[in-house]
């Protein structure tokens, strides 16, 4: 088999958890489909598998968790056989073997029922961590996963399913039953353990959906929530109003370039004393309409972030232009997560509020700005008319005079 392949694969399947970048991934994501690549192909070189059943369980573990990135947990291995058939029809003729692809991914879906040794390698691959002391962590990273994917689940809740699980769970190769199986005993006791100090515990801890009711001395107090409330309302107020001034100024001005276009341009032939003053009216109007769209035009962002970004708490997820290109997965999982996080979420109401406040800023000075124009411009224009019709009068009676006293 071309080793180019196995490449390909690898290239096509890195990128596609390279472009998601889904937060909520806390467990399935690259790394995990790495390792599980990492222990198929451990376990298959102690079985010596032939070169064809190698590809299989290479593509396999591969394509295994893809779906993850376009459908819900519960359908991930049908997705997952879909995106694999898609790419390795380009590639292989035999159907057999994209067949037996198939058979091993759908094999890890629960409850697990392996039909051959591939199925059995595949899976074990993918639960090779049952058995090792990276449990806690990968433990931790699927009950995080959990809480982002499906909503607030209860820790303990989700350690005795857990328990169940680890206990109705076998190895089913040999090499793996040898490998694994007394580390796995020792992570089911152990988290046993764990799971009755969380019962004994009376209150939730501040920073969970469960906590954030029961706080009342810090930041979750409701006067603090009411000022915050209150506080944005009144800026969307502000902005509002702001928004109503400047179409008042759009309104009244384009009505003046109206008028100005419709009859006084016609009368600048004859009248052409009045040149200057209408182009000091027009020239008024227009930056005025100009100033009040500038202030009222809506400022856009990238509408994206990544999982770096909600780590490390940048992202302000109650602001439209920070998501509005994100998919409603990824959009969910951060919100799930910063619900959990106290800091994160008022951080974030601190911070809309904030930016709330700098956008009002710029929007009022470009309207005060507009009505200084306006009005400056007015009070100019008017002047402007009166001293052209001043001097062509007083021209006129000139004229008129010097007629009058000539000789005939």
């Amino acid at each position: 088999m071309d080793n180019k392949l196995y490449k390909k694969i690898e290239e096509y399947v890195t990128g596609l958890f390279e472009q998601k970048q889904i937060p909520a991934l806390v467990f399935h994501n690259l790394s995990h489909t790495q390792t599980v690549v990492k222990r198929a192909q451990e376990i298959a070189g102690h079985y010596k598998v032939s070169e064809n059943d190698m590809l299989i369980l290479f593509a396999s573990a591969w394509f295994h968790d893809t779906g993850h990135l376009f459908t819900e947990p519960a359908k991930h291995e049908e997705k997952s056989v879909e995106i694999m058939e898609k790419f390795m029809k380009d590639y292989v003729e035999e159907e057999e073997t994209i067949n037996a692809i198939e058979d091993c991914i759908m094999a890890t879906k629960a409850p697990r029922n392996p039909k051959n040794l591939l199925g059995e390698i595949i899976c074990d691959a993918d639960t090779y961590h049952l058995g090792t002391k990276d449990f806690k962590k990968s433990n931790k990273e699927v009950f995080e996963e959990f809480k982002l994917r499906l909503g607030e689940k209860d820790q303990v809740q989700f350690n005795e399913g857990t328990i169940k699980m680890l206990e109705h769970h076998h190895f089913y190769t040999s090499y793996c039953k040898d490998l694994l199986d007394k580390r796995k005993m020792k992570n089911l006791k152990k988290l046993k353990k764990k799971t009755l100090e969380l019962e004994a515990e009376p209150q939730p801890k501040v920073g969970t959906l469960a906590g954030l009711e029961k706080d009342k001395s810090g930041l979750m107090s409701k006067g603090i929530q009411t000022m915050l409330r209150l506080t944005s309302e009144n800026h969307l107020k502000l902005s509002d109003m702001a928004d109503h001034k400047a179409n008042i100024l759009i309104s009244v001005n384009s009505i003046i370039i109206s008028v100005i276009l419709s009859v006084l341009l016609r009368k600048l032939q004859d009248e052409t004393y009045l040149v200057i003053p209408t182009i000091i009216f027009l020239l008024v109007a227009v930056s005025t309409i100009v100033i009040s769209i500038l202030a009222t035009r809506p400022k856009m962002t990238g509408g994206e972030f990544t999982l770096e970004d909600i780590k490390q708490k940048k992202t302000n997820l109650l602001f439209f232009g920070n998501f509005y290109k994100a998919s409603y997965d990824e959009y969910n999982a951060a919100m799930r997560e910063m619900m959990l996080d106290t800091d994160y979420l008022y951080g974030s109401l601190i911070k809309d509020i904030y930016y709330l406040g700098v956008v009002l800023g710029r929007k009022y000075k470009l309207i005060r700005l507009a009505y200084n124009i306006f009005m400056i411009g007015i009070i100019v224009s008017v002047f402007a008319f009166a001293i052209a019709a001043f001097f062509n009068d007083a021209g006129s009676s000139g004229t008129l005079v010097n007629g009058a006293g000539s000789p005939l």
